[in-house]
């Protein structure tokens, strides 16, 4: 997604898109990526000229331009990056006199439960065995880049660098993430919730697990048949209501977060067996996908009374769960894992 929060930050991308031979550019693109010949034939213009528009969509994000070697030649192939533009016109974030933000590593939670299908990778290789929970324990995931699993949670301890006495109006998480499906499957939707310090703020339901094309980031290793890239969400939660891109989830309030003053506070992605919508989830870092990011957490803050708390050590971080959920199966899970295990002797592992 293109998320433009100012009116001013989108000037490249109204120029670009008013233009149409641009426009019918991205239309093609949308249906599927072409090289640049075909699109050039297909616009009834010369290389030449398509490569000024390609440069200008390019520039505000909207098209991406990769070599491909595995034809005849070196191919460009052109494809469109976000999946919808998102355009603020009255912003729901709140102003705030400074901001701290922290990077996540994907694979530095603090506590998991997971179901497969799951599993992890570094940028350079897998973590262990796919579709083995244990796993998620191995003292590899904290260098895991992308995580993945049918349904449970994973979670963070997040670092508080605001000054004690400033008070925190706004909390802001960004994150690529999609569902999880046996192999991939663009329709395949998941209802992803989102906790911060052990309050629901809201959930939303990710499309798919998206393979259609190859992530931008995404290493050359990793097999086409995988999840190769997600959506970049962006999670916001000040005194007006939680909001998920811009558009209002729940009412919850950063008052009923209690962050100020806390050294420490936790951030939990969930798939809750109950779901209408038992999809999966998977977190890409910066390595795969298609944003160079991993999860960003900001806390906005201004000065004012942070309450009068004292600052205490935080509690010990819960290891990561080794034994498995002691609750049954449920019942949609016996059906994806028929599904894996079809799609594994399909592919003969």
């Amino acid at each position: 997604m293109l998320h433009i929060e100012k009116l001013s930050d989108g000037l490249s991308l109204f120029k670009a898109l008013g233009s149409d031979v641009r426009l019918e550019i991205v239309r093609l693109l949308v249906e599927r990526p072409m090289n640049m010949n075909e699109l050039a034939g297909k616009l009834h213009i010369t290389n030449g000229a398509l490569t000024t528009h390609i440069r200008k969509l390019e520039e505000c994000g909207v098209v991406a331009v990769s070599n491909d070697s595995s034809g005849h030649g070196n191919q460009k192939i052109c494809r469109v990056v976000p999946g919808k533009i998102l355009i603020q016109i009255k912003n729901p974030s709140q102003p705030v006199e400074n901001t701290c933000t922290v990077d996540l590593k994907v694979g530095r939670y603090s506590s998991c439960q997971v179901y497969p299908t799951c599993g992890l990778a570094t940028a350079d290789h897998l973590i262990g065995v796919v579709d083995d929970y244990r796993y998620f324990s191995h003292p590899d995931h904290f260098d895991a880049d992308i995580l993945w699993f049918t349904q449970g949670y994973v979670e963070y301890q997040v670092p508080n660098f605001v000054p004690m006495d400033q008070q925190i109006t706004q909390v802001t998480v960004s994150v690529e993430l999609s569902s999880e499906a046996p192999g991939i499957n663009n329709q395949w939707p998941s209802d992803i919730s989102f906790f911060i310090n052990d309050v629901f703020v809201g959930t939303w339901t990710s499309p798919g697990d998206f393979g259609d094309v190859r992530g931008i980031f995404t290493p050359d290793w990793w097999y086409s048949n995988w999840n190769q890239y997600g959506l970049l969400k962006v999670l916001m939660v000040n005194e007006q209501g939680t909001f998920m891109d811009g558009l209002k989830i729940s009412d919850v309030r950063i008052s009923a977060l209690h962050l100020d003053q806390q050294q420490l506070f936790n951030l939990r992605f969930s798939v809750d067996h109950k779901a209408a919508h038992v999809g999966g989830l998977t977190i890409f870092g910066k390595t795969f996908g298609n944003y160079a990011q991993d999860i960003q957490v900001s806390l906005g803050y201004v000065a004012g009374s942070a309450g009068t708390k004292e600052s205490r050590p935080p509690e010990p971080a819960a290891a990561p769960s080794q034994e498995p959920p002691s609750d049954p199966l449920p019942e949609p899970l016996p059906e994806i894992m028929a599904m894996l295990d079809q799609s594994i002797r399909e592919q003969g592992g």
